[in-house]
């Protein structure tokens, strides 16, 4: 039966990955109509329904959902197989999936990324930024990237970065106005920018530390914004307050229109690690990607 209908699974594994029909058609390369006919006539074959449709959503059924768990990781051992027999001829080629945060992708994955795609033409890469914190095995990610104190414990991690240093900036025009916090208490009686975060919802409360002790501030201000240039155009022009990773302000900092302020209580973490669920052998795609991330320090 599965060579009778290989064409068939693969398109109801593709749409029960991208929960759409719309999306799915457009990875296979094929027309929707065409793809709904396919799962319907697959449907019909094995007499059980395995997709529930509505008009907004697309999921598997229970029955799917046991086909799934069946023929993904065989097709996935295939389809790593198929790789090596290709790398062993000279070319390395695949597909690879990644979830990861906007701080991490822009100064750090994408700047990695552009030398490694044109050395290897024949490997796509996938960034699906979000900050919150995903589920790569649920999401059918490759893998993730985070903070190395934010992996889960039975993840594979390699580390891609420096250790980061997240600092409390504001615009001269703004201490001008309203004076310069000399604990994070202070910030309290002061506009700071939140971030609210994906994941739990709820706003980012500013950490920091002195003498090894841990501190969270719960901040307010007129401004809540998700996006990292965003909170920095918004501090920059005077709006508050802002907790930024000292990377991506380091330029404003060093040209005055930025000014940072609680210092000594700003802690360094642990940098972005990329993560991953198994040990097992890894396509060579996978593999070189993992090198060319690996951090080496200089």
């Amino acid at each position: 039966m599965l060579k009778e209908n290989f064409n068939e699974f693969q398109s109801f594994l593709a749409v029960a990955k991208e929960r759409s029909f719309t999306k799915a058609a457009g990875k296979l390369g094929v027309s929707q109509s065409s793809l709904s006919h396919a799962i319907k006539a697959l449907e019909e074959r094995l007499n059980v329904r395995l997709l529930t449709r509505t008009t907004r959503s697309v999921a598997p059924t229970e029955a799917g959902e046991k086909i799934i768990q069946c023929l993904e990781p065989s097709l996935t051992n295939l389809e790593h197989e198929l790789e090596s027999i290709i790398q062993m001829n000279g070319t390395a080629s695949g597909n690879i999936r990644l979830s990861v945060g906007e701080h991490a992708a822009c100064s750090l994955l994408w700047p990695k990324l552009k030398p490694f795609l044109k050395d290897y033409p024949e490997i796509n890469v996938e960034l699906v930024i979000d900050n919150g914190f995903v589920d790569i095995v649920d999401g059918r990610f490759d893998a993730g990237v985070r903070l190395g104190e934010s992996v889960e414990k039975d993840m594979v991690a390699v580390r891609i970065g420096p250790d980061i240093r997240m600092v409390v900036v504001g615009a001269p025009s703004y201490f001008d106005a309203h004076g310069i916090p000399q604990t994070p208490h202070d910030l309290q009686q002061h506009r700071c920018i939140n971030m609210r975060l994906p994941t739990a919802g709820g706003l980012y409360h500013w950490e920091f530390e002195k003498d090894g002790k841990p501190l969270r501030v719960k901040v307010e201000g007129q401004l809540t914004l998700s996006l990292l240039p965003e909170r920095i155009d918004a501090a920059m022009s005077g709006f508050g307050l802002a907790c930024i990773p000292e990377d991506r302000v380091s330029e404003a900092l060093a040209e005055g229109s930025l000014v940072q302020i609680l210092n000594e209580w700003s802690p360094t973490y642990p940098g972005y690690y990329l993560f991953y669920p198994s040990r097992k052998r890894h396509p060579p795609a996978f593999a070189l990607l993992i090198e060319a991330l690996r951090y080496r320090e200089l």
